[in-house]
């Protein structure tokens, strides 16, 4: 891997492959063509990394493919993949609805059952993409999209390109085989990638057999969460008065090295049959048939890549005398966007809660109970999350409270936390446990099949039932 977030960076696969001193000359080496992928305007600024591009040497052209058509129903789980996964969350749009209710769900199951036919079925990582909630419109290229994914079937001849925005890909069941056309990343539970807005890739899942049964329903499967942004692009956050160090540092994050597909024996048996291209353009979903492999990128130079990053690295700050201090310590990258009159606001944060010691006195150490002008939707990795016992909150459910909804620890935290003993004692949180959460600047609208799903949770709002009045008028301590 190379290293270094916002850093230029230089692959080849094949020595000499990259031109000398140019980008484009007139016959590149080995007989390769250049092509240029543009992740931000040509004027953009290149102070502090705004300018981004990148130059690809390849064997045959991206542009060379059948013309696209649109793929307007998935055959095999009987629903339109336009109802699935959304990227307009205009008010009069069929497929959303806006609720101020708190919202949890339980982890999908998988596999999915077919409408049409009532068999169980395996999807791929494109086919196991379910929207939950979100913001703006990809045709305007400002807001968001929060997806869950449940696949078990790898990608073979066929990538998936996203016009619509970055994608951050969150496992929480399963390892991920990330194979971009700038080369392959692994991401297992507890790391996240990035694959930004129009690169593409195809997701294959090693730990998983290919060869069984495709109707068993206890195939085994992966599973986790997709951050999706049309505005900007994921970077990280300042830091301010923390300084220089701290939080996650741009040195772990992890790029992938130039692979050709021709480099392996496998891919070139492959390469003789057909590919198809799938393009995710304005929440509508295009194939475009092509004979070869679209990773035959042999070289490549510049700092529009995807990457990975272990969230084992990262480096928390906190009190360490009193008072719990605001989720923003916890950011790991950060979307600039939202509206210029609310200073601080960013299109999408994303923030981990990662093991770490609290040593505050004094101090209810859980989450405070809270409403915020921010949408948290939080998802669970492993373990417990330190917030909710009651059990409803599954590595890989979600909860969603939405702008100014009330949200907070449910009561038996709350007496737990309150006793005097867990106030006085310092102690470490969360050692077997990883949630994290997608702070998003715009309320949003929430997919109707989300709400009607058999995963929601319709008891949730139960979990704050039984808290009661400790008021005593006599008793100020």
């Amino acid at each position: 891997y190379l290293r270094g977030l916002g850093n230029e960076h230089a692959s080849e696969s094949l020595p000499g492959a990259l031109p000398e001193g140019r980008n484009n000359p007139a016959r590149c080496p080995y007989g390769l063509y250049a092509e240029q992928i543009s992740g931000t305007a040509f004027t953009a600024p290149r102070s502090e990394g705004k300018n981004l591009r990148t130059w690809m040497y390849r064997k045959k052209p991206s542009v060379t493919h059948e013309p696209f058509k649109s793929i307007e129903h998935n055959a095999e789980l009987g629903s339109k993949l336009g109802e699935r996964v959304i990227a307009d969350f205009a008010p009069s749009s069929r497929d959303i609805e806006a609720t101020p209710n708190q919202l949890r769900w339980f982890p999908r199951k998988y596999p999915e059952v077919s409408k049409m036919t009532g068999n169980r079925i395996r999807s791929t990582f494109i086919g196991g993409l379910e929207t939950v909630c979100g913001a703006g419109s990809a045709a305007t290229k400002d807001g968001y999209a929060i997806h869950t994914y449940a696949c078990g079937v790898d990608m073979v001849n066929d990538c998936f390109a996203n016009a619509d925005g970055d994608m951050l890909i969150v496992p929480e069941k399963g390892t991920l085989d990330v194979q971009t056309e700038l080369g392959r990343l692994e991401v297992p539970p507890g790391f996240v990638c990035v694959v930004p807005r129009g690169i593409r890739f195809r997701v294959t899942l090693p730990e998983i057999p290919q060869d069984g049964e495709e109707n068993e329903p206890d195939a085994d499967f992966a599973r986790g969460y997709v951050l999706e942004v049309f505005s900007g692009h994921f970077e990280l956050p300042d830091l301010g008065l923390i300084g220089a160090n701290g939080l996650a540092s741009a040195r772990d994050f992890e790029m992938p090295t130039a692979y050709c597909d021709d480099d392996d024996a496998m891919h070139r048996a492959r390469d003789a049959g057909e590919w198809a291209i799938v393009h995710k353009f304005l929440g509508e979903f295009f194939e475009a048939k092509q004979s070869f492999s679209p990773f035959n990128v042999v070289a490549w130079h510049g700092n529009y890549v995807p990457f990975r990053y272990d969230l084992s690295k990262f480096c928390p700050m906190n009190s360490v005398s009193f008072d719990h201090a605001d989720p923003s310590i916890f950011t790991v990258l950060t979307v600039r966007g939202g509206s210029a009159s609310r200073p601080g606001a960013a299109c999408a944060d994303f923030v981990v809660f990662p093991p770490r010691v609290n040593p505050t006195a004094d101090t209810f150490r859980p989450p405070y109970y809270h409403r915020n002008s921010q949408t948290e939707y939080m998802g669970l990795i492993r373990g417990q999350y330190e917030a909710k016992v009651d059990g409803g909150f599954l590595p890989g459910g979600g909860m969603l409270h939405s702008c100014m909804t009330p949200h907070g620890p449910d009561a038996e935290t709350f007496a737990r936390a309150s006793s005097p003993r867990a106030c006085d004692e310092a102690g470490r949180i969360g050692d077997d446990a990883l949630a994290f959460m997608f702070e998003c600047d715009y309320a949003p609208r929430v997919s109707k099949r989300a709400m009607r799903g058999e995963t929601l949770d319709e008891n949730y709002y139960k979990v704050w039932s039984s808290l009661r009045s400790y008021f005593d008028a006599n008793d100020r301590d």
